[in-house]
């Protein structure tokens, strides 16, 4: 995979440089330059080519919205930085790929950043990638495929991989981003499986299923996924 030549433009130092180090920590990126405000981004964009800026919209001189109009829109891609969750509608409407928060953290970068390699038609091969779970022990690398489920309790998700469990700070959804579907199916709002390891799906009187796994706990299959289930298998409900 060619790795996203990465801009970072704020105005805010300690902004800067905490995107910076979560940058640091995601595969596929190569930080080619930083800017404190859209002057200085314009020019460095002359003189190295980008692909992604991550680009602040308040700061002096010409806001990130304004700079953003001055790009080549068909060579870079912007994701807008903010404390203010009321300009994402002006963001979006210049064609930004995604609009976060600050403090920005590094499960919802990396959901930024898989968005902004669809968008540039980059994604890479989940069968040739690795997947990098943050732990408290450290980051691990699993190959994707050996994933049997994940369960979010509230706090963490539960990862389940043959003969252990791993706990990490993320979402569902930033899992879900980063898995090929299929195999791997939201099956209720908390859970995920994958679907190459499921050996009985048992029916349940609500309408939904308990998804027996290889490896892992049974996993609740909501109605509604049940009802995509049965139709894509060609079974009936009593099935």
């Amino acid at each position: 995979m060619t790795p996203l030549r990465v801009l970072v433009v704020d105005d805010e130092l300690l902004a800067r440089r905490r995107m910076l180090r979560l940058l640091s920590e995601c595969d596929g990126v190569t930080v080619v330059g930083e800017a404190s405000d859209a002057a200085q981004a314009l020019l460095l964009l002359r003189e190295e080519p980008v692909d992604l800026v991550f680009l602040d919209i308040q700061m002096p001189g010409l806001t990130g919205i304004q700079a953003s109009e001055l790009m080549d829109p068909d060579a870079i891609t912007v994701v807008f930085v903010t404390a203010h969750p009321e300009h994402a509608v002006a963001a979006f409407g210049v064609g930004a790929a995604d609009y976060l928060l600050k403090p920005v953290d590094g499960p919802r970068l990396e959901t930024a950043l898989a968005r902004v390699r669809e968008r540039r038609g980059t994604v890479p091969d989940p069968s040739t990638h690795r997947l990098a779970l943050p732990t408290r022990k450290g980051i691990r690398l699993v190959d994707p495929g050996t994933v049997r489920s994940a369960i979010f309790d509230g706090s963490l998700l539960a990862v389940h991989l043959p003969g252990e469990r791993l706990f990490v700070d993320w979402t569902v959804r930033a899992l879900e981003e980063r898995l090929p579907q299929p195999p791997f199916l939201r099956v209720h709002r908390r859970a995920l499986v994958n679907l190459d390891h499921v050996s009985l799906l048992e029916p349940t009187e609500a309408g939904g299923y308990i998804a027996h796994l290889d490896a892992g706990p049974p996993i609740q299959v909501s109605r509604q996924v049940a009802r995509g289930l049965r139709r894509d298998l060609g079974v009936s409900r009593g099935s």
